[in-house]
C-alpha cells in the first residue's frame, strides 16, 4: 500500500465513526491532532475510534481531537478534507443541522467552560499559529551560532542573522493581527496598532520622564493594544453611522489605539515584561534546583488540565529579550520522565502485548517530545505511572535547574518542540557543547528516575495481576483497512476506570489540553 493510500484509508476508517460527512461542519489539525467540528456529538462511536490502529487517543475540546501522531496528522487531514468534500448532500435540512449542532455546542461550553480556561485557549490560539517560525528562526539562529564559533562561511553568517532576527524583530505586529482576529476585531488594524511597538520613531517619545525604546512592551504590549484596538472598533461599528464607517472607524480606532499603546501601555508592558524576566532569572539563579523540580514534577499536569498555555507569552517574553528561555529545557524533562516511566511499564508487564505493542510504537515519538501517545495509551490509564513519569521530570528538570543555579544556564530558543527535538534549538551563556551537555544530562536523569520509580513504586500487586495478562491482538473497524500494525486498543482497566473517566480523555472535557501539544 502506498503512503497516500494508507492515509486516505486512515481518514476512510475514521469518517464513519464520527458520524460520517454530514456531521462533520470543520475540519482542522494542529502538530499531533485531527481537530473535527461535529454538528452532532452523540453519532461519534469512541470505542470504535480509539480502537483504530491509527489513532493514539481521542481529546474532547471546543473541537473533537483524533490524536494521530506529528507528520501522520499533516498527511490524513488532506484526505479526510477530500473525503467530506466528495460525499452527496444530505437529505435533510442544512439549517436544522446548524440549528442543533449550535445547541449542542453551546450546551457543551456552558457545562465545560470557564472565563479562565476560555482565556486560556484565546491567549494558545494567537501565539500557537507562531511555533513554526519561532522553529525555523530558531533553528537558523543556532546553525548561524555555531558557523560563527567555528569561524566557517563569514560571508554567509550575516545573512543568516538577517534571517534568523527578522520575525523576532517584527513579532509584535504577528500577536497583534492574531489577537485582533481571536477577539472578534479587524486582524489587520490590530497588527496596524501593535506595529507602533517596534517603530523605530517612537525613540523620540518620552512618556513618564523615560523614552520609549523600539520594541519596549513586547508581546505583551502588542496584545494589550490589539484588545484595546478590538474594544475600540466595536465601539466605532455601533455608532458612527454606515456611510462614514469605512473612513471613520480604521481611523478612530488606530488613533485612539495607538495614543493609548504610546502613553500607556508601551511603558506599563514593559515593566511587566522586565519583571518577568528578572524573577525567571533570579528564581533560577537562587532555587534554581527546587524551582525546577517543581515545574519539571508539575508540567504533566498542566497540560493535562491545559493550564500550560499560560506560560506561552512568558516563553515568548524570555526570547524577546534575552534570546532563549530557560523555562522549557526545564518542563521539557516532564517528557524525559514519561518515557522512562513507559520503558518500565514495558518490563513489567511482559505478557500485555498490546500494552507493550503501544509502547513500542510510541516510544519513537516520545523520545522526539511527543508525549500524548504514551500519556493516553499507558501511563494514564494505569493510574501510578502518571505519577511516576511526574517524578522522573521532576528530577530531570532538578538536575538542568541546579546548573543555572550555578551560573549555566540553559535555554531554547522557540517553543514548541521538546526531548530530543529540542537540540537544535538550544542556546544559552556558556559555551553551546556545555548547554548541550546539561541538557542531554537532564534528558538522562529524567528517563533514569522515570524508569526506576515505575518500575519499583508504579505498580501495586494488584495492578500487576490485572494487567500482566495475555492480550488478544487488535481487530475491528481499523484492521478491516488493511493498515499496518500501531498502537493497540486501550488496556483493560481496573473497575471504576470506565474508559473516558480518567482526565484528558473524551468523557472528561473539562480536564482535556486545551490547544497546546504536549
Amino acid at each position: 500500500m502506498s503512503t497516500d493510500d494508507k492515509n486516505r484509508a486512515i481518514a476512510a476508517a475514521i469518517l464513519p465513526l464520527v458520524g460520517g460527512a454530514e456531521n462533520i461542519s470543520s475540519v482542522a489539525h494542529c502538530m499531533t491532532r485531527l481537530r473535527l467540528g461535529l454538528r452532532d456529538r452523540s453519532l461519534v462511536q469512541d470505542e470504535a475510534l480509539k480502537a483504530l490502529p491509527s489513532v493514539m487517543g481521542v481529546v474532547e475540546d471546543e473541537t473533537y481531537q483524533i490524536v494521530l501522531g506529528p507528520g501522520t496528522v499533516a498527511r490524513v487531514t488532506p484526505e479526510f478534507e477530500a473525503l467530506v468534500a466528495e460525499a452527496p448532500a444530505p437529505a435533510h435540512s442544512a439549517e436544522d443541522l446548524a440549528a442543533a449542532g449550535a445547541a449542542i455546542k453551546a450546551a457543551q461550553k456552558a457545562r465545560n467552560q470557564t472565563p479562565f480556561k476560555l482565556l486560556l485557549r484565546r491567549i494558545a490560539n494567537i501565539f500557537v499559529p507562531l511555533i513554526p517560525a519561532l522553529i525555523g528562526c530558531g533553528i537558523i539562529a543556532g546553525l548561524n551560532g555555531l558557523l560563527i564559533n567555528l569561524g566557517w562561511l563569514p560571508g554567509i553568517t550575516p545573512a543568516l542573522a538577517a534571517i534568523a532576527s527578522g520575525f523576532m524583530a517584527l513579532i509584535a505586529v504577528f500577536v497583534g493581527f492574531n489577537t485582533a482576529k481571536e477577539f472578534g476585531g479587524t486582524p489587520i488594524l490590530g497588527g496596524a496598532v501593535a506595529s507602533i511597538i517596534v517603530f523605530a520613531g517612537v525613540a523620540k517619545i518620552e512618556v513618564f520622564g523615560q523614552t520609549l525604546s523600539p520594541g519596549q512592551g513586547g508581546v505583551l504590549g502588542a496584545l494589550g493594544a490589539a484588545v484595546l484596538a478590538v474594544y475600540v472598533e466595536k465601539w466605532c461599528r455601533r455608532w458612527v453611522p454606515e456611510s462614514l464607517d469605512v473612513l471613520v472607524t480604521p481611523t478612530l480606532t488606530v488613533l485612539i489605539s495607538g495614543l493609548v499603546t504610546i502613553f500607556g501601555l508601551m511603558f506599563v508592558a514593559g515593566e511587566i515584561s522586565q519583571a518577568i524576566g528578572d524573577f525567571a532569572t533570579w528564581l533560577l539563579a537562587n532555587a534554581g534546583a527546587g524551582a525546577g523540580f517543581l515545574l519539571g514534577g508539575l508540567f504533566l499536569p498542566l497540560v493535562m488540565l491545559g493550564l500550560h498555555q499560560a506560560l506561552i507569552p512568558i516563553h515568548t517574553t524570555l526570547i524577546e529579550q534575552q534570546g532563549y528561555t530557560v523555562l522549557l529545557p526545564i518542563l521539557a524533562m516532564a517528557g524525559a520522565g514519561q518515557v522512562g516511566a513507559a520503558m518500565a511499564v514495558y518490563l513489567r508487564l511482559p505478557r500485555n502485548g498490546s500494552i507493550r505493542r503501544t509502547i513500542k510504537s510510541a516510544l519513537p515519538a516520545g523520545f522526539l517530545g511527543v508525549g500524548e501517545p504514551l500519556i493516553y495509551g499507558v501511563s494514564l490509564p494505569l493510574g501510578r505511572p502518571f505519577v511516576t513519569a511526574c517524578v522522573g521530570g521532576a528530577f530531570g528538570g532538578g538536575f538542568v535547574g541546579l546548573f543555572n543555579m550555578l551560573g549555566d544556564k540553559v535555554g531554547s530558543t522557540a517553543i514548541g518542540p521538546s526531548g530530543w527535538a529540542l537540540f537544535p534549538l538550544l542556546d544559552g551563556n556558556k559555551g553551546l557543547g556545555e548547554t548541550i551537555a546539561i541538557y542531554a544530562g537532564g534528558l538522562l536523569v529524567g528517563y533514569a528516575v522515570g524508569f526506576l520509580a515505575t518500575y519499583f513504586f508504579g505498580f501495586s500487586k494488584e495492578l500487576i495481576e490485572e494487567f500482566d495478562v495475555e492480550t488478544e491482538t487488535a481487530t475491528g473497524a481499523g484492521a478491516a483497512t488493511g493498515l499496518e500494525a500501531g498502537p493497540e486498543p486501550e488496556a483493560p482497566r481496573k473497575p471504576g476506570t470506565e474508559p473516558g473517566t480518567e482526565p484528558g480523555t473524551t468523557r472528561d472535557p473539562a480536564h482535556a489540553p486545551a490547544a497546546a501539544e504536549v
